[in-house]
């Protein structure tokens, strides 16, 4: 017997109307931290508009685990080795809140190599959902940009 493939029009057609989430997001999967994530994190990093002389852009979105719905509001600290400093230095930290979105965004100084390997770190690190720390590593360190995701699983 074959089985039926439910493609997106097949589901549209089906009454994907009734639905209050977005079926694709549905078991969305939360984000497990990374290796080295919360290397030199401190908490309570201040919120900023932009860490040192800027040059540089850390972006991402901000989702709930399970229907993945976006979520606003939502503090999530950056920091990393950059031609201002190093990821230990206070100065090297900031803070950034969520849009009606869920995106974030926050400039700061060119990362450069630390540790062989260009790289960011972010954390979300508030009380709603499981802490979560990230530490994506540059495809190049000329890059100017770097994106990190996050879907968050409620306590």
């Amino acid at each position: 017997m074959r089985k039926p493939c439910l493609t997106r029009r097949s589901f549209v057609v089906a009454g994907a109307a009734s639905l209050t989430v977005p079926a694709r997001a549905a078991g969305v999967q939360p984000t497990p931290s990374m290796r080295g994530g919360a290397n030199n994190y401190r908490p309570d990093a201040p919120i900023v508009d932009r860490i040192g002389g800027g040059g540089f852009w850390m972006s991402g979105t901000v989702r709930r685990a399970g229907d993945g719905a976006p979520l606003s509001g939502q503090r999530i600290q950056i920091w990393a080795h950059t031609t201002e400093g190093h990821e230990r230095d206070w100065h090297s930290h900031g803070a950034t809140l969520t849009d009606a979105k869920g995106e974030f965004r926050l400039e700061m100084p060119q990362i450069v190599p630390a540790f062989g390997q260009a790289h960011g770190h972010l954390a979300y690190d508030s009380s709603d959902f499981e802490t979560v720390f990230l530490r994506p590593v540059m495809a190049s360190s000329q890059d100017t940009a770097l994106e990190a995701h996050f879907v968050l699983q409620p306590v």
